[in-house]
């Protein structure tokens, strides 16, 4: 067998449905139809992977998650939530519980099957011993659109600002839009150095301090590795040159934003090589639609589906006339997991002055969004265990939280 799996639901047709469509993929499944008596199997047949539903009488998939969390026996268990909710605050709840992974009903097995694939890796990746379970490398965050103009570098910007902000992390922005990246022009930063500080560096000779005097550092807890000031000079960053360096900066820091150009090239797809999740971003309009299709099928080509979080950004970049959001699922064939409302305004205001709306005193309720994002983006074991000393954006993150739950 590929491995074991609890699955718990309520729901003895979600039981079937989701057994039947792993034990084709050859993994062994038992299912419990309430959390309660799943914490007692789960803590004696110790499975690769636990499945839960969110809504169960007794006990809910948040609390079960919560307590697999809290024994240490269990602790190191990856936990993937399945469940018909698909706001942002429960994609929240179920994370700050140590849930590993979320999916929403309906699901394609497919993708089912690929996603319990990842936790199954990442399950035999992890020590038998819950309190040495530790992420030892960098999470490798890649944004991307294969339609320009949608907002890629902006989101790329407020995301490696937000994840700082909320936990007081420096985190790593590199820009890799050689030709025209606009990365540091975002947080207000002078091109002291760039790219090209590395291009004539033979790649055995790189290293941290080499790589480290080339990073722009903001006060703001982002230091960014900017493209070349000019286009020509783009030509001389190298694939290889390029992976080495990403490589390092992944040793230096705990989180790695990567701001892709809108294309295929071996630049690209280096950083989408090297990332643990990918942001395809998109505006409701058919020809970013279009594009998104096409940047999806070529994800499942290169096998990223099955290796790699794939996540659906849309961010609405103009006011009227836009596609439904179900519509654009529909023909994304997958839900939109992250929303950016219009706030045009906002960004050109946020671009003018090199500040990241997360980081503005004028974002309004884009810093709020940017918070939440960086949060549900962050490192499994980061949500999973608060802070000693949270940061004041960590205690608004949880405060949204608790308001949320309380107005239902």
């Amino acid at each position: 067998m590929a491995g074991k799996i609890v699955a718990v639901d309520d729901n003895e047709i979600n039981l079937k449905v989701v057994s039947t469509t792993l034990e084709q993929a050859g993994y062994e499944v038992t299912t419990v139809t309430n959390g309660a008596e799943a914490l007692p199997l789960i803590s004696k047949m110790l499975p690769d992977v636990v499945i839960l539903d969110i809504s169960m009488p007794i006990m809910d998939g948040y609390e079960v998650c919560s307590k697999i969390r809290e024994s240490k026996k269990t602790s190191h268990i990856p936990v993937m939530m399945l469940t018909a909710h698909n706001a942002l605050d429960d994609k929240i709840k179920g994370f700050d519980a140590g849930a590993d992974d979320y999916l929403t009903k309906p699901f394609q097995p497919a993708e089912l099957q690929a996603r319990i694939a990842v936790l199954m890796r990442r399950s035999s990746q992890r020590t038998t011993k819950a309190d040495t379970t530790v992420e030892k490398h960098a999470k490798t965050i890649s944004v991307f659109s294969l339609r320009g103009g949608v907002g890629v570098s902006a989101i790329a910007a407020n995301i490696a600002a937000g994840i700082s902000k909320v936990w007081g992390k420096n985190v790593a922005l590199v820009d890799l839009s050689m030709a025209a990246g606009q990365a540091a022009l975002l947080l207000n930063m002078s091109l002291r150095n760039t790219w090209l500080d590395l291009a004539h560096i033979p790649s055995d000779d790189l290293d941290k301090d080499v790589v480290d005097a080339v990073m722009l550092k903001s006060e703001n807890g982002v230091h960014v590795l900017a493209a070349p000031r000019k286009v020509a000079d783009g030509q001389l960053i190298t694939p290889v040159a390029a992976g080495k360096v990403i490589e390092i900066i992944k040793e230096m820091y705990d989180y790695v934003v990567l701001d892709l150009a809108s294309d295929f090239s071996d630049l690209t797809l280096q950083g989408l090589d090297q990332s643990d999740m990918i942001l395809a971003v998109l505006s409701p309009e058919l020809a970013s639609v279009r594009a998104t299709i096409a940047a999806l099928d070529v994800f499942g080509d290169l096998g990223y589906k099955e290796n790699k979080d794939i996540v659906l950004v849309l961010n609405r970049t103009f006011e009227a006339g836009i596609l439904p959001r179900k519509n654009i699922e529909k023909a994304l064939k997958q839900p939109i997991q992250i929303f950016i409302p219009y706030a045009s305004q906002a960004f050109i205001d946020s671009i003018n002055f090199g500040v990241p709306i997360v980081l503005s005193e004028e974002g309004g309720e884009l810093v709020g969004i940017f918070e939440d994002i960086g949060f549900l983006l962050s490192k499994d074991t980061d949500r999973a265990t608060p802070p000693k000393e949270p940061t004041p954006a960590y205690r608004s993150v949880m405060t949204r939280f608790e308001q949320r739950n309380q107005r239902r």
